[in-house]
């Protein structure tokens, strides 16, 4: 109580002027570079041809049973998922072509999150993953966004999703372990990766020429932003900083506002302090 106490005072004393970092939204527009993502391991981005500007261009290098795009290094990807609280992740992508023997076939893209450690079976990961829909076969189709929100705080699986780490004894179908859950796992990412490899299924040798730009993750809560914590959304006021304070208490995600995450300091103070001294638009 003394702690919580400590940290109401410091709020009413600094008010609403202070700033700081906090976890909002992650923008991977490749003009900086290519932030820790590869595709199929190629990091070196194209300076035009995005949408708009730089991106990363696999050009047809090689043959592939298929095409990832994958961080392991991005700490914005990584990590305890919920911090972001409801959280939204997508990427545009545009297909010049994939091809089956020169024939134009179509390719599912899936978002998976991977979990290197606790994993208690033969399998080199657990993960939960979402089918994010069909990639266009041919370019005129033009760049496409794909995106999933989610609640990474969900215990069962929610619909549509699969995990891996285990083997269905009937189906032979990957499975979570028994011990695992969607929440645990995107607990503790390890690796974030877009991809045509649907878990459970196998792929002959094709062609890919394709491109991707705006790989994104951010906050799908209804505030206007993190320290927009309580009704009535889209102001700031008392209540907020009422409830900034409760989540605090109790360790909850919404009150983990900045590095290092997992644990509740006053770094996580300063910046609800900034957001709430940035305002609503």
């Amino acid at each position: 109580m003394r702690l919580i106490s400590n940290v109401a005072g410091v709020i009413l004393a600094l008010g609403i002027g202070s700033g700081g970092a906090f976890a909002g939204d992650t923008l991977i527009t490749f003009d900086a570079g290519a932030e820790g993502f590869s595709l199929n391991g190629w990091d070196t981005t194209s300076p035009a041809g995005g949408n708009p500007g730089a991106n990363l261009h696999w050009q047809n290098f090689v043959d592939n049973f298929g095409m990832s795009l994958r961080t392991d290094t991005n700490a914005a990807f990584l990590g305890d998922i919920s911090r972001y609280g409801q959280t939204e992740i997508g990427v545009d992508v545009l297909v010049n072509f994939i091809a089956f023997f020169g024939t134009p076939v179509s390719r599912e893209w899936v978002v998976e999150f991977r979990d290197f450690d606790n994993v208690t079976t033969e399998a080199p990961y657990v993960s939960v993953w979402y089918n994010l829909g069909t990639l266009p076969t041919m370019t005129e189709d033009g760049w496409v966004t794909f995106s999933i929100e989610f609640d990474p705080t969900q215990v069962a699986l929610p619909a549509g999703w699969g995990g891996t780490g285990d083997e269905d004894p009937e189906t032979f179908e990957p499975i979570l372990p028994a011990d695992r859950t969607f929440a645990d796992v995107l607990a503790g990412v390890d690796q974030m990766v877009f991809t045509t490899f649907v878990p459970g299924f196998f792929y002959g040798f094709t062609n890919f020429d394709l491109q991707v730009d705006n790989v994104f993750i951010r906050s799908a809560s209804p505030g206007c932003n993190e320290a927009d914590l309580a009704e009535p959304f889209g102001s700031l006021d008392f209540s907020d900083v009422i409830a900034f304070l409760g989540a605090f208490g109790a360790g909850e995600p919404e009150a983990d506002l900045a590095e290092p995450f997992g644990v509740f300091d006053f770094s996580d103070v300063v910046a609800f302090l900034g957001a709430f001294g940035a305002g609503c638009p």
